[in-house]
């Protein structure tokens, strides 16, 4: 990959503006402490030769027990655009999860391999780290998953202890010599453990109890984590214009709300931040998404980005 061009540093810069914001967690401190952090994690996954995704966050609330929308959506269509480029991808999730990113590995209608971690299977952790280093993996990246707290346990942002429906797949993002890339949009996610534990405990609620202590070697504080996948692939398609035309095949309004729809009617999984049943992520609906989507490729192809 060549130098980047002052050109293609603005258009990096304008991606993260993009997906980087506050949009109202009181998360800017984290965004502003890894300011860079997603033109850094694009300039890596830019060089990758084949890699693995983590993903899936299930919400465990009243009557309510279903995978989330946010993660899934991003992760899968990320892995899509990559192995329509000729990288070589799977993603790994846990049993509650699997069903959303089947379904939305589906929706991209892209060969992309799904590694179902069985809840309760001993040595299944183990087992995928010996595939994943078998396969020879460059990069992990981990989207929208909960990891480790300091004592031990995932919890939701609300401090809810989920490792009943959570294993723990941050073994399997430090299982080998890949590079670690993570995507999150609060403080609970793998990854986030590269901020200071203090940074998240004061701007998050529940920030002590739910801070991650699992870090990473680049990382993406999104508002939104779908948003942060979508920032890649935007950045990917800035320093890789060989790469340009087959991602903007994925990154359009229309196939977000299709993964989306799908994961909901076909997996049930509901918005973590309302617990419904419906195509929004994080409390927003097409409306939100869809532009940003939308705009986010005008920059990658070189439009918007002053």
């Amino acid at each position: 990959m060549s130098p980047r061009t002052s050109e293609q540093d603005r258009r990096l810069e304008a991606i993260e503006a993009l997906v980087c914001r506050d949009v109202g967690r009181k998360t800017q401190a984290l965004i502003d402490a890894n300011r860079g952090g997603l033109a850094g994690a694009a300039a890596s996954l830019a060089t990758a030769t084949r890699v693995g995704l983590i993903t899936g966050f299930f919400v465990p609330r009243g009557d309510v027990a279903a995978p989330e929308t946010d993660g899934p959506v991003g992760t899968a269509l990320l892995a899509a655009a990559l192995a329509a480029c000729g990288v070589p991808a799977r993603i790994a999730v846990d049993t509650p999860s699997v069903e959303a990113v089947r379904s939305a590995v589906r929706a991209t209608e892209e060969m992309v391999t799904v590694d179902e971690i069985v809840l309760g299977q001993e040595g299944a952790i183990e087992e995928t780290i010996a595939l994943w280093r078998r396969d020879r993996l460059s990069h992990v990246v981990a989207i929208e998953r909960c990891g480790r707290s300091a004592d031990g346990k995932p919890r939701n942002m609300r401090g809810v202890d989920v490792s009943p429906w959570t294993l723990p797949l941050d073994s399997l993002f430090e299982g080998g010599p890949w590079a670690k890339l993570a995507v999150g949009d609060g403080g609970n996610e793998v990854g986030m453990g590269k901020l200071p534990a203090g940074l998240i405990a004061e701007h998050v609620p529940n920030g002590a109890e739910i801070a991650c202590v699992t870090s990473c070697d680049h990382l993406v504080v999104a508002g939104v984590s779908n948003w942060g996948a979508y920032g890649l692939m935007a950045a990917l398609a800035v320093l890789r214009p060989d790469w340009r035309p087959t991602i903007a095949k994925f990154l359009t309004a229309e196939r977000d709300f299709f993964v989306t729809d799908s994961i909901v009617k076909e997996a049930g999984a509901v918005d973590g931040v309302t617990a419904q049943r419906v195509a929004t992520v994080d409390g927003f609906g097409p409306e939100i998404h869809g532009p940003l989507v939308d705009r986010l490729g005008r920059i990658a192809w070189g439009e918007g980005a002053h």
